[in-house]
C-alpha cells in the first residue's frame, strides 16, 4: 500500500510544486509548504485515497 500512495502521491506534489514555483520563487520553504500542505493532504483523503481503495481492492483485501 504504501509503494502504491507513493506512486499516487509523488506525481500530486511534483506538479502543485511546479504550479506554485513562479508564485512563490521568492517566498521562504515554510511558506511553499504552508500553502501546499492543505492541497496535498485534501487531494489524497478526498481524490487519491478513494481511488486506490476503488481501484486496488483485490489487493488490499484479498479473498480467501
Amino acid at each position: 500500500m504504501t509503494i502504491v500512495m507513493i506512486v499516487f502521491v509523488y506525481p500530486i506534489v511534483t506538479l502543485l510544486l511546479y504550479a506554485l514555483s513562479p508564485l512563490a520563487d521568492s517566498w521562504a520553504v515554510w511558506h511553499r509548504t504552508l500553502v501546499l500542505t492543505p492541497i496535498t493532504v485534501s487531494l489524497i483523503v478526498f481524490v487519491v485515497g478513494p481511488l486506490i481503495a476503488k481501484h486496488f481492492d483485490w489487493f488490499l483485501r484479498p479473498q480467501n
